[in-house]
């Protein structure tokens, strides 16, 4: 049981208290507007041309937060309220998917691994629950033991992915705010904003990892015990 709570709840509460914050961080940055007016669509553009990006379409998408990079594309993805927003969050949110341009651009090494990862991710994601079912329920000394090892090998490919996923991250973080500043997009005074929105949006990455590393543990503790029984 304590086991379960250390691998399993906590990081299930911690990844509840990251959703909060990153909405929390948002929504009230959201309201404050920047000096310059600016919109998230005219800042992701700015940030590419000044690395001499010229050959990525930026696109309205529905939602919220659901901005994106898609190097396969060169398709940067604005939600409705950073595409045409001119508030903190909305720059925040815009240059950080133009710092992933970037990083595409510059060859970044990481960008690179995690996108040779994506297609093993994909398919990880959507057997690994099943699988450790099917686990659970053969029970993990028969063939349960099985289904339980290929899960746990999905588990492993997920956790490398948001491993890697957390540089890439921090570092289109990083590339964004220096770019704000330093294309004059916003003044120094304004970035505590900017950077409460992206610090809570990178807190929801490392609460996937942690999530998934978690179960990863849990899983491998289960057949541990019933290699250990036979």
């Amino acid at each position: 049981m304590t086991l379960w709570l250390i691998l399993i709840a906590v990081p299930m509460l911690f990844g509840l208290y990251a959703q909060f914050r990153v909405s929390s961080a948002y929504n009230k940055n959201l309201l404050i507007p920047s000096r310059g007016h600016i919109t998230g669509r005219e800042a992701a553009a700015a940030v590419m041309e000044s690395a001499g990006i010229h050959d990525v379409e930026i696109v309205r998408v529905p939602g919220q937060l659901t901005d994106h990079y898609d190097p396969a594309n060169k398709r940067l993805a604005l939600s409705e309220h950073n595409y045409d927003g001119t508030s903190l969050a909305a720059l925040g949110v815009s240059a950080h998917e133009a710092g992933h341009a970037l990083q595409h651009k510059a060859g970044y090494a990481l960008m690179k691994v995690r996108q040779t990862l994506v297609p093993a991710t994909q398919i990880s994601s959507g057997a690994a629950q099943l699988l450790i079912i099917i686990g659970i329920v053969l029970g993990a000394k028969s063939l349960g033991g099985i289904f339980l090892t290929l899960g746990a090998v999905a588990l492993a490919v997920i956790c490398l992915f948001q491993l890697v996923t957390l540089p890439v991250e921090f570092d289109a973080s990083n590339r964004a705010k220096a770019q704000l500043v330093n294309l004059g997009i916003l003044d120094r005074d304004e970035m505590p904003g900017v950077n409460e929105t992206l610090d809570a949006a990178a807190l929801t990455y490392v609460a996937a990892f942690v999530a998934s590393l978690g179960s990863l543990l849990h899983i491998l503790l289960i057949l541990s015990g019933s290699r250990r029984d036979d």
